[in-house]
């Protein structure tokens, strides 16, 4: 597979997710939480009273009646013995020797790599495209099924509630509070960090977006992954002070043993991936052209927004969480991808004829910002995780949680 090749010569044309402030607040703004809640809810709702499919596409495999439907919950909602369980199976992962072929990805030394190797493999044809919503979404499930079938987890993928985190600060949330049942917090704390320097397109045209660091920056110095080594990368690691790092070798797939950095920011979870911002997303996106511009950074008068995709990365800080490609080395990554999906899943709700299972449902092209020129993603296109993970699907059979090899809604 040469895709990483295509990745790094295209390296240059790649556009940090960058934001000069936080979107227009919404209707009832001071609300917000609670409309996404009522969302939510009738999302739940509506998929429980109606789990039929079109005729066209129903299969033996399309089949999810409720009584096997699961439930994908907030960390928050889980049971001290329900967390014990999920970071055991994360570890798990991290013990068990990779499926990618040395020759292929030196670096990886553990199933948890492979999914990062993958990502990294296809960042540039998975962000900022067509299918960056179901490519997400059948990788996050077949994270949790890896963690499943193959450390014996009983339980779903938990999502990450970015606005809950905006009201409590990071070092409050039960995701980062640093204790046996978190993901980990902070870094350690680096003194006098100079902020963080985004670019535009090939450093023209959109002028450098400044953010501010965080708290930490060094080595998580407490929770359940204090000690993990991240093997790969990085690829385009953005770093305090206008600084960007790439693999010491120059290929992101060597062996780079090192520790996992986070530098967690309050202000930029609290200014950009807020309620109101989660809200809009949902709300003001009529169709999946707009959805998509608002969740990965739409352009308003003339200025790039991070959108709470970015938003999510950023907060988090250190490394990988600052590089596009090296991401999923951090284990949050799966729970802000959940929520994300979240996200889209609600917005799908709302019209689920026209957003999931027409061609309407789809927009963009199958290259980062259509650089190189590509043809438009397709129902019919195809997405495979190489050697990470599960068989290769059509996006069709992706677009709805309740069809294909889905079965799993929200709450």
């Amino acid at each position: 597979m040469h895709i990483i090749k295509t990745a790094l010569l295209a390296l240059q044309a790649y556009t940090a997710l960058a934001l000069p402030g936080p979107l227009p607040a919404g209707p009832r703004g001071l609300d917000a939480k609670a409309q996404l809640e009522e969302l939510a809810k009738g999302a739940y709702q509506k998929a429980k009273e109606d789990s039929s499919l079109p005729p066209h596409l129903r299969s033996k495999e399309g089949t999810c009646s409720w009584e096997d439907i699961k439930v994908r919950r907030e960390w928050g909602a889980f049971s001290k013995q329900e967390k014990v369980d999920y970071i055991k199976a994360v570890k798990c992962l991290m013990s068990k020797p990779p499926n990618y072929p040395q020759s292929m990805v030196p670096g990886a030394r553990s199933r948890f790599d492979d999914f990062l190797a993958v990502h990294i493999n296809q960042t540039l044809i998975i962000h900022s495209t067509g299918n960056f919503l179901s490519w997400h979404r059948y990788y996050t499930w077949l994270y949790e099924e890896a963690l499943q079938k193959e450390c014996g987890y009983k339980g779903t993928q938990p999502w990450w509630d970015w606005t809950l985190t905006g009201e409590t600060g990071f070092d409050a949330s039960p995701i980062f509070d640093g204790s046996d049942t978190s993901l980990s917090g902070n870094g350690l704390a680096i003194p006098n960090q100079e902020p963080i320097k985004l670019i535009g397109d090939n450093n023209t045209a959109n002028p450098p977006i400044i953010l501010p660091p965080g708290s930490g920056g060094g080595c998580i110095t407490s929770g359940p992954f204090k000690n993990m080594s991240l093997n790969l990368g990085p690829v385009a690691l953005d770093a305090p002070g206008g600084v960007r790092y790439t693999a010491p070798t120059g290929n992101p797939l060597d062996y780079n043993p090192r520790c996992l950095k986070r530098d967690l920011t309050d202000e930029i979870i609290r200014t950009y991936v807020k309620a109101n911002a989660t809200l809009n997303n949902i709300i003001q996106a009529p169709d999946i052209a707009t959805f998509q511009s608002i969740m990965q950074g739409p352009v308003i008068d003339g200025k790039k927004l991070i959108g709470i995709h970015g938003g999510g990365h950023f907060s988090l800080g250190g490394d990988p969480a600052r590089d596009l490609y090296t991401s999923p080395g951090d284990p949050v990554f799966y729970f802000h991808h959940a929520a994300i999906d979240r996200v889209w899943w609600i917005w799908q709700m709302q019209d689920e004829n026209s957003r999931v299972w027409e061609s309407t449902a789809l927009s963009g092209t199958n290259t980062y910002r259509n650089k190189p020129p590509s043809a438009n993603t397709a129902l019919e296109d195809w997405i495979e995780l190489s050697y990470a993970a599960g068989p290769p699907r059509q996006i069709k059979e992706l677009m709805s949680t309740r069809f294909g090899p889905f079965c799993y809604v929200y709450v």
